[in-house]
């Protein structure tokens, strides 16, 4: 069994880290390249960058984020949002990042998916996918544009999608647990995780060391994103990962 993986997420907004509850209330959390050179040296695993400004101003001020964390950190480093061409991931790609995160644009062309493995390989296309539980299917629905807009389709058939495209891993949000760190959603988890051939990054609702034993031990994920909880240091990763190895999880 590969080693599990701890992903510190920054959400970047105007070239700094924010942080909010069900993807609304943000609030500042910090400078991007320093948080990232801190977790690189915790010992984190990777790092997850996603740009959430809209303008072509903040596309630039990323862009130049991205090349100054790459000359600070040594850990492998995915950047989502506003990619919506195979340019645009060619530009992060050669700012420094080690991996793409298309969402929106990839439920919008689902070619995209297809053409950035062509081009960069299976490896660096991560598919962000923003789900939340449809009661009236009994299972759970893609949504695009930051949570906002519900699309109709079944989280799992566009799993199944994307990784027939040549998405390299799935990374998993559920926008029911978003912020809430209440935990993880162990269904959808375990219901993404049997259905995949790839590696899924759970993400949403981590809130203590317990939430990442349960979502590797019962929610079968791969790796565990959380933001909150380590930019406001109420957990850290050498402490997270003292607790995982305790308790049989195989970290790195």
């Amino acid at each position: 069994m590969l080693a599990k993986r701890i992903i510190p997420c920054l959400d970047v907004k105007d070239g700094r880290v924010v942080k909010g509850v069900n993807f609304v209330n943000l609030r500042d959390a910090g400078d991007p390249v320093e948080l990232a050179a801190l977790y690189d040296r915790e010992g984190a695993d990777e790092i997850v960058f996603l740009d959430i400004s809209a303008s072509n101003e903040g596309r630039a001020t990323m862009i130049e984020v991205v090349r100054q964390t790459a000359g600070e950190i040594a850990i492998p480093f995915t950047v989502g949002g506003g990619i919506s061409q195979v340019e645009d991931m060619k530009r992060i790609l050669r700012a420094g990042a080690d991996k793409i995160g298309i969402n929106t644009a990839a439920v919008l062309n689902p070619e995209l998916i297809s053409d950035g493995a062509r081009r960069f390989g299976s490896q660096c296309i991560v598919v962000a996918v923003d789900a939340k539980f449809n009661p009236a299917w009994g299972e759970w629905e893609v949504y695009t544009h930051g949570g906002r807009k519900a699309t109709g389709i079944k989280a799992l058939e566009w799993i199944k999608e994307a990784e027939a495209r040549g998405a390299g891993e799935i990374l998993l949000t559920s926008m029911d647990a978003d912020g809430t760190k209440d935990g993880f959603d162990l269904p959808l988890t375990k219901a993404v995780s049997a259905a995949a051939g790839i590696p899924v990054i759970a993400s949403g609702g981590a809130g203590k060391p317990d939430d990442f034993y349960e979502v590797f031990t019962k929610g079968a994920a791969d790796a565990a994103l959380a933001a909150t909880i380590f930019h406001y240091k109420e957990i850290a990763v050498p402490d997270l990962k003292r607790d995982l190895r305790a308790r049989g999880v195989e970290v790195r």
